[in-house]
């Protein structure tokens, strides 16, 4: 039967409004901001080349100094109230901590606004001083390569010019931006994460800027936790062909404790735990004195790391060989960061804004990757943290192909000053 011309009709226009309900409507680019974010990618490749040309290793005290010089002067060249700030007391000692870790730079931008947004990057590599001879800067196509450039040179270049593009805008809404560049984040941050939990708590709004993937463009408002297992068994040494018995064989303990604690895993809750190095013995015909094994572990939860500690605290009492000492470290180098509401709020409106230019980016709200510092950031608070503001990257931690996209540059200059405007105007919800 064929419908009545008014019921055909009315189903048109129904259709029609529900085409209109799904398809959504890309609002147009902000201009001035993206005038901006074009004059400001030559110069922040020229940021880039200076940052990469300090070589900064985690444990190289001098080189840090210079690079925290460097990134100091170009702050308060902006116009912050800048400062050094040297680890303090409340250091988190483990075995890899440096006896002077790096110093960190914070930097204030006062605003005419309400909202406070914390910006935060490391200054740190995981590289050896004396490699950048063999790896300086340079640039082929789209790709600018460098020791650190994408972990996390980029990030601190993406700060340093998303503040000038702000400052250039005339842009105050904020109420303060502070910005904190730290010099330890690839050994865990033992010494910054007491000021980043302190300026988290602080803050309305933390955007992190590590790198995101080249092929996997997208903000982690969720990563793991990571921790450190080391159990050191001492036992005593004897002959082992003409006297086994007077010895306490310490690989047969620590092969005992390791066994009896293999299962602690949790996937259903993202607890991993897996024993990844052993070490022991000094000679072939001598019964082992001292063994040592490590594990990594990996949570989605902070309050996972109380309860494996104190299951493998109570486990390793049940010993294989009366005599022998089983000692336990437990480091807790990385908190995870686990997702809020608010961030994903944030998230969503930052792919909002990124389609203003015709691109895409996912929020992603479920664990990947390893740690960051923005979850030091996120302990105390309830307000919206989120990682990944950073260039497009590859190569993290190789030693001859880390890079970033230069075409990611102007994107993502945009992203981030576009976010922190509307957040300052009370425009995300």
């Amino acid at each position: 039967m064929r419908p009545p011309a008014l019921t055909r009709l009315t189903l048109a226009v129904c259709a029609a409004l529900s085409l209109a309900v799904v398809t959504p409507v890309m609002a147009a680019p902000d201009a001035a901001v993206l005038q901006q974010a074009q004059n400001q990618k030559s110069a922040l490749l020229e940021t880039l080349k200076e940052l990469v040309s300090i070589e900064s290793g985690s444990g190289d005290r001098d080189g840090l100094d210079r690079i925290s010089q460097l990134i100091h002067d170009r702050l308060e060249a902006l116009g912050g109230k800048v400062e050094f700030i040297e680890p303090g007391v409340d250091t988190y000692r483990m075995h890899d901590t440096p006896a002077k870790p790096g110093r960190m730079v914070k930097a204030v931008f006062k605003g005419n606004g309400k909202s406070r947004i914390l910006l935060i990057a490391h200054m740190d590599t995981v590289y050896l001083k004396g490699m950048l001879a063999k790896q300086p800067f340079r640039v082929e196509g789209n790709r600018a390569f460098g020791l650190g450039i994408s972990d996390d040179k980029a990030g601190v270049a993406v700060i340093l010019h998303t503040i000038a593009m702000l400052k250039a805008l005339g842009f105050q809404g904020y109420g303060q931006i502070t910005v904190l560049i730290n010099g330890d984040e690839e050994i865990s941050s033992p010494a910054s994460r007491s000021v980043f939990a302190k300026l988290g708590a602080e803050n309305d709004l933390t955007m992190s800027h590590e790198g995101s993937p080249a092929d996997n463009d997208h903000l982690s408002l969720a990563t793991a936790g990571i921790a450190a297992v080391t159990l050191k068994v001492t036992g005593r040494a004897s002959h082992a062909g003409a006297a086994p018995e007077r010895g306490l064989n310490a690989i047969y303990e620590l092969s005992h404790q390791m066994l009896q604690t293999k299962d602690f895993s949790d996937p259903a809750h993202g607890l991993k735990m897996n024993w990844t190095m052993v070490s022991g013995g000094s000679n072939r015909n001598v019964i082992p004195a001292e063994a040592t094994g490590a594990a990594d572990v990996r949570v989605e939860r902070v309050a996972d790391y109380d309860g494996l500690e104190a299951k493998l605290r109570e486990t390793i009492k049940k010993q294989l060989i009366p005599g022998t000492r089983v000692d336990l470290t437990f480091e807790r180098r990385r908190p995870p960061l686990q997702p809020s509401p608010a961030a994903l709020v944030v998230g969503r409106h930052a792919q909002a804004i990124y389609q203003e230019i015709g691109k895409s980016i996912k929020a992603v709200d479920t664990v990947s990757g390893g740690g960051t510092d923005a979850a030091f950031a996120a302990l105390n608070t309830k307000s919206p943290v989120l990682e990944r503001f950073g260039l497009l990257g590859f190569g993290a931690h190789s030693n001859s192909d880390e890079y970033v996209l230069v075409d990611s540059i102007e994107p993502r200059l945009y992203m981030t000053t576009r976010l922190i405007m509307d957040f300052s105007k009370g425009a995300i919800r």
